[in-house]
């Protein structure tokens, strides 16, 4: 038996055992099985190896994809490769997830096409897997977030978080408030170009997700974060507060301040916020949920609430309770950034995003912990370990680095369970946020994404103590993914630290 980090596989798998050699992959071969994993793997395989597999429905065929709920957990999948090819997903999640292991293991050598031989048995350790789009700050249209849902997907996340509003623009359409798209949608950060997803743009990104058995969670951030709101409806929201921070960091880059009323262009945050006090606020909240509600199938709506600086605590307190409130009175769960959690009175079975340091400063533990006394449960995102939008280095053209320099070895080396004094089981899992105040366009996305989205795909994937969880296994195997990458064209920062392979 061969150790599963013996084989180019990222996340690592729960066992594997290598055979002797490759199966040979060709035009000629035949793979039967469930429809939509038949369809999604002869059009990866084509991409990837401009081999075109031909479907059959007969069950002898050389790859065989099917389900059977006895042979793996739930996302789980045994995959055999000697002279045929059987994946078998404990659902059709796992079968999904079986597929993507195996592109993986499709190999071209001097003798052509093939995949290499073994058994593999596997499931996820964290239930959770998250990736953040943040489309509010710049935007980015339906197709471009399709590819970005495919090549995460194919890493074993299962949950897209897309944050749909901030102070530079309101992302989504809804019929009650339609000024919000109307007159709020048409700018992004630093003068970019807008725009919004219609309802029919937006289902069509959910569907996409649901084929590649992700779960999407419309983010519409409150009470803070929401000067766009007031240049549609300026009855909604409070002027601008301008503190110290905000003065100074604007001056530093440039930027102007905010404007009651006029488009924000700028990155500074803590200056917006919803009038409290006034009961249409509570309107506009409920409608915004209630149609979000309506055209997505997932059970999560997120609520924002980070960095609501210009609102004073008491306010800020029965803001949240009332709109947790509101997600549930609307059949939904909500999640919310970790500064909720200081409202005592926060709906109960609300989740936590926690989203401070690996090291909690300040009251960040105690917020993210009152999640769990109400009820709820956390996601995990900790800052200096997750945000995608940090820079790798110093120099790197892209990204920010107020949390930390993140390179692709402190994205991978941290452990969500250690973070706050939690239960374990309180961890609902791990989510990577890519903030994109420096990314106007889906390929300096994928910079910052990638590689280290797969660093934290094996963080969330892989059982802690696994032989082969290890930086310097993960370095190897993850060298292996630039030739699926490019095959893709996947735009990744070929990051110095790994060994890139050719083939």
């Amino acid at each position: 038996m061969v150790l599963p980090h013996s084989m180019p596989l990222v996340p690592l798998p729960l066992s594997a055992s290598v055979g002797g050699g490759r199966m040979p992959v060709g035009d000629a071969t035949t793979v039967s099985g469930e429809a939509s994993a038949v369809e999604q793997l002869i059009d990866a395989v084509a991409l990837r190896a401009g081999v075109r597999l031909l479907p059959t429905t007969d069950a002898s065929a050389d790859i065989l994809l099917r389900i059977d709920p006895g042979a793996a957990a739930l996302e789980g999948y045994r995959l055999t490769v000697d002279e045929t090819v059987e994946v078998v997903g404990g659902d059709d999640a796992g079968l999904f997830y079986g597929v993507q292991t195996l592109l993986q293991l499709l190999r071209q050598d001097d003798d052509g096409w093939g995949v290499l031989r073994g058994e593999i048995f596997d499931a996820p350790r964290f239930a959770r897997r998250g990736v953040m789009l943040d489309v509010a700050r710049h935007f980015f249209g339906v197709d471009e977030v399709k590819k970005f849902i495919d090549h995460i997907s194919a890493l074993k996340f299962n949950h897209l978080h897309l944050h749909l509003s901030d102070d530079q623009g309101w992302r989504i359409r809804i019929d009650s408030w339609p000024k919000l798209t109307d007159v709020a949608s048409s700018t992004a950060a630093g003068g970019a170009p807008g725009g919004f997803y219609t309802k029919d743009d937006y289902r069509e990104i959910v569907a996409h997700a649901a084929r590649r058995h992700m779960i999407v969670i419309p983010e519409i951030d409150l009470p803070g974060h929401t000067h766009a709101i007031g240049v549609a409806y300026p009855e909604l929201v409070e002027a601008p507060v301008l503190n110290d921070s905000l003065i100074a960091e604007s001056e530093r880059l440039g930027q102007d301040l905010p404007v009651a009323g006029e488009p924000y262009l700028g990155w500074g945050v803590g200056h917006s916020s919803v009038r409290i006090h006034e009961e249409r606020t509570y309107g506009f909240v409920r409608d915004v949920v209630r149609e979000l509600a309506e055209m997505t199938p997932g059970p999560y709506i997120h609520i924002g609430g980070d960095e609501s600086l210009g609102t004073p605590q008491a306010d800020f307190d029965h803001f949240v309770e009332r709109a947790t409130a509101i997600v549930f009175e609307e059949g939904k769960i909500p999640v919310a950034w970790h500064e909720v959690g200081a409202a005592a009175g926060i709906a109960e079975g609300t989740i936590g995003q926690y989203w401070g340091k690996a090291t909690p400063e300040g009251t960040h533990a105690a917020e993210a912990a009152h999640f769990v006394e109400r009820g709820g449960a956390l996601i995990m995102s900790a800052a200096d370990r997750t945000y995608l939008d940090m820079k790798y280095t110093a120099d790197f053209p892209l990204g920010l680095a107020w949390a930390a320099l993140i390179d692709v070895r402190s994205a991978y080396e941290w452990e969500p369970t250690e973070v706050l004094d939690v239960p374990d089981a309180a961890i609902l899992g791990i989510e990577a946020p890519l903030w994109s105040e420096t990314t106007a366009t889906i390929g300096e996305v994928e910079q910052l994404v990638f590689p280290r989205a797969a660093a934290q795909a094996e963080v969330a994937w892989s059982p802690r103590e696994a032989p082969g969880r290890a930086w310097e296994s993960f370095r190897e195997r993850l060298g292996r993914l630039a030739p699926l990458w490019k095959a893709g064209g996947v735009d990744f920062h070929a990051a110095d630290e790994i060994p890139w392979s050719e083939r």
